[in-house]
């Protein structure tokens, strides 16, 4: 027996004494000691709950696989993007609201949309009406788009656009918008979000059936490439699964499972995919549980650079880079007592950079309200600048690393999500998975078992089920109106009674023609654009070829 060996025979004898002795000690009876998620935790961790080739698995920051972060120097280098999604009103609203977080040092843009928006409806749609503006802002052609930036040079900020079924629309908007201002597209930098797939399986925010959509998604893969090199074409999001109600192990999972999917129908068309999964991004939640989210983040790494380079063939070390934005979870926040929500959202953002993030948004304490106000976004903003700056937190690159706890953690999330990618390879994939309704059912299953929790009183929610106050004080919030409605009917008649008709024309019938011809899309939606054709009609265009998808009945 090695000297080693001996160590930790005598460790496993001194840790089997000591859990004897820990039982037999008094206990509280007010947690079952579990993650968020409801994984069972251990009172301690040690030594023994590593695996053998530990120092391997973990690496150094900038190294594969890329356990420790991405970036040698992490935050010494660059403190991760602060940015604050906001959107709200007509274009004009939001752009003055884009230059007051820009002034207060905010240092990437973050693209709200309205519901109308998000479904590809332009704002005078009958089933606009009641909507516009009021959840995001209202985008309808480049003319909104244009208004939107208007003083904000394009190829001086990152911008993301929270936007899915429709986002290449959006993008081309963006684009042209770029050209208007007269950048140069290939120094853009942002992200569309652009992930249907999670959509199906959470968000519903879709257009086109699931086939054409991922057409549509390498579509931009394959054009972007080419013209927009420093753009980010997908945001693969596991945030909405996570707002819908799956576990920290499912949202790995079923994102990464996701992005796989991705990168298969990109090589499928024949792109090599070192050409376009360097420019592939990821979106997580940051959930309450301060060590399961960690751990999240760092096993989420070490997975994509692992099959990224040993299943995918990427050659390119940027292929094997998992770039992530991430959000302080909204489904966290209380309308009761919301000053609360400042506290969680602290620690979240503080989980969030210790995962190693690249990009933060920071949520406003009343956002479960209503719509931020200028007080409460300033407060969330700050509270990433105290964290950049006073905490410390940034000084050192995954200063968890080497914890028992973080290390068994990071390794149990990790064969919890490889085994859930059997499962859904077992199922056919992704998109049989979704089809069937098995991602819908298997969310809708971990969100009732978490409510269940709450309203038994088994799982804590601060001044909700417990510690509740009866005489809480209103909070202020922002109300948004109808002149948004009132403002974007006007703009859209003006814009329509303006432009070229025959041009618009003629650009819609080559789009709908592009795409029957099952060509690439996008320089032919990118003339729509530049035509201002609005959002409806061009969405309108492609769903005669594509078809409008309908959710089946799964429940």
């Amino acid at each position: 027996m090695t000297d080693q060996e001996r160590e930790l025979e005598q460790l496993r004898s001194e840790v089997a004494a000591w859990r004897k002795m820990a039982a037999g000690l008094p206990h509280r009876t007010d947690s079952d000691f579990s993650t968020v998620s409801g994984r069972p935790l251990e009172s301690v961790y040690t030594p023994l709950d590593l695996r053998d080739n530990i120092n391997r698995e973990l690496g150094l920051p900038g190294q594969f696989p890329f356990t420790r972060g991405v970036h040698p120097t992490l935050y010494r280098g660059k403190l991760w993007t602060m940015r604050q999604f906001a959107g709200f009103g007509t274009a004009a609203d939001t752009n003055a609201r884009y230059k007051f977080l820009l002034q207060r040092g905010q240092t990437g843009l973050s693209v709200a949309f309205d519901f109308p928006t998000l479904m590809g409806y332009d704002s005078d749609h009958p089933r606009s009406e009641g909507e516009v503006g009021k959840c995001g802002v209202a985008i309808s052609s480049l003319a909104d788009m244009e208004t939107l930036f208007d003083g904000i040079p394009l190829d001086q900020v990152s911008t993301s656009m929270t936007i899915n079924g429709p986002a290449a629309i959006l993008f081309c908007f963006y684009v042209a918008a770029a050209e208007k201002q007269g950048v140069d597209i290939a120094k853009l930098q942002g992200t569309v979000q652009n992930d249907i797939l999670k959509e199906f399986q959470s968000q519903h925010a879709w257009v086109f059936p699931a086939e054409p959509a991922l057409k549509i998604i390498v579509d931009m893969f394959e054009w972007a490439a080419q013209h927009t090199p420093k753009w980010n074409t997908i945001s693969i999001s596991g945030y909405h699964i996570r707002e819908a109600g799956a576990t920290a192990a499912q949202e790995l999972a079923f994102t990464l499972a996701n992005g796989f999917c991705y990168i298969e129908h990109g090589v499928a068309r024949g792109l090599p995919v070192d050409t376009f999964a360097p420019r592939l991004s990821f979106f997580w939640d940051v959930h309450n549980d301060f060590f399961e989210e960690i751990a999240k983040l760092r096993a989420a790494r070490r997975i994509w650079a692992r099959h990224l380079r040993d299943r995918y063939g990427a050659k390119d070390e940027r292929s094997w880079k998992m770039r992530f934005h991430c959000q302080t979870a909204g489904v966290t926040l209380t309308a009761q007592q919301p000053i609360n929500n400042v506290v969680r959202v602290a620690y979240q953002a503080m989980a969030a950079v210790l995962g190693g993030t690249q990009s933060l948004h920071t949520n406003a304490f009343d956002e479960t309200l209503a719509l931020p106000t200028e007080e409460s976004v300033r407060i969330a903003l700050r509270t990433q600048q105290v964290l950049a700056y006073e905490s410390g937190v940034p000084n050192v690159a995954d200063p968890l690393g080497g914890s028992y706890f973080v290390e068994a953690l990071t390794d149990t999330m990790e064969r919890e999500a490889e085994a859930l990618f059997a499962d859904i390879d077992a199922r056919g994939g992704v998109v049989s998975a979704i089809e069937s309704g098995w991602f819908q059912r298997q969310i809708a299953s971990s969100a009732a078992r978490f409510q269940a929790d709450v309203e038994a009183g088994r799982r804590t929610i601060v001044g909700v089920n417990e510690f509740v106050e009866s005489d809480e004080s209103e909070v202020a919030i922002l109300k948004i109106g109808d002149e948004a409605d009132r403002t974007q009917r006007v703009r859209i008649g003006q814009l329509k009674a303006t432009r070229d008709q025959s041009l618009v024309r003629q650009r819609l019938e080559a789009l709908q023609g592009a795409a029957a011809a099952d060509q690439n899309i996008i320089p032919a939606m990118l003339d729509c654009a530049r035509a201002y054709c609005t959002l409806y009609e061009i969405r309108e265009v492609l769903e005669r070829v594509y078809g409008a998808y309908r959710e089946p009945i799964f429940f």
